[in-house]
């Protein structure tokens, strides 16, 4: 067949440039390390500058590699981005950055709803809208991959009603993106991890004495996996590089669990 290509081909992402966010640490350091690997040039986002710069230093290849410290849910911040890139046009979005803090449904606020929203939906749309803006302009194709949640799908953990909210607007948001603009090359997929063993998740359970139920919601849930076990970062960070590479060539408005089966258990 003349338009063979091979596996490595199809994996590459030699000569792109992507922008991950909550690239620090986590699910978003082991996308930029995988995304790396396949030879893409990183523009990575995150409000802790300390972290990036320490992410930056582990990274395998220094060159090809800038950093950004802002806070996602400030739009004029992101506005601020897109500007200083001047004419340039990235090739891959990815919307990693993501906050859980947990609150009752009663007990929530407007001011602590609209900051979990700007950071969780909010920033995934304006990045998103300047990402596709970028790429009509550059009359090209692009690849957006957002993270979501199990979450948005099957509420699973009491107390955050606002993030379940958020992720599923970035569900709706992805597969409106794949269908607006499909037909001008531009793919959207939406990721929805389960149970994965981040950062956050350890702080989390270090804290475990402020959230009593915590213990039994972390046995019931673990419980419930298939796979009886909780998921690793990398695990994420594979099927993010599968769907921003020419792999998932034919995919978009695609809804994808890396949950270890909870979602059809």
């Amino acid at each position: 067949m003349a338009d063979f290509q091979s596996i490595q081909q199809l994996i590459s992402l030699e000569g792109k440039t992507a922008v991950i966010t909550g690239a620090a640490a986590g699910m978003g350091a082991a996308i930029a390390r995988r995304f790396q690997e396949a030879g893409a040039n990183l523009l990575l986002i995150d409000v802790n500058q300390e972290g990036l710069d320490a992410f930056r230093a582990e990274l395998a290849e220094k060159d090809g590699v800038r950093t950004f410290a802002f806070d996602l849910g400030d739009k004029a911040a992101i506005d601020d981005f897109w500007a200083g890139l001047g004419e340039e046009s990235p090739d891959i979005l990815v919307n990693n950055a993501g906050i859980y803090p947990f609150r009752d449904f009663l007990d929530t606020d407007e001011a602590f709803v609209r900051n979990v929203f700007d950071i969780n939906l909010h920033a995934v749309y304006w990045m998103c809208q300047d990402f596709v803006r970028r790429r009509r302009q550059a009359k090209a194709g692009g690849t957006i991959v957002n993270i979501a949640s199990i979450e948005a799908q099957l509420p699973f953990k009491e107390g955050l009603a606002h993030y379940t909210v958020g992720k599923a607007g970035v569900i709706a948001l992805t597969r409106a993106l794949a269908r607006d603009y499909g037909k001008k090359g531009i793919r959207a997929n939406v990721v929805l991890p389960g149970g994965i063993l981040t950062e956050g998740a350890k702080a989390v359970a270090k804290d475990v004495w402020k959230h009593p139920g915590l213990i039994k919601d972390g046995y019931d849930f673990k419980q419930r996996l298939p796979l009886g076990r909780i998921g690793q970062p990398d695990e994420v960070a594979r099927m993010v590089l599968v769907l921003a590479s020419d792999l998932a060539a034919y995919v978009t408005g695609a809804v994808v669990p890396v949950d270890g089966g909870f979602l059809s258990a």
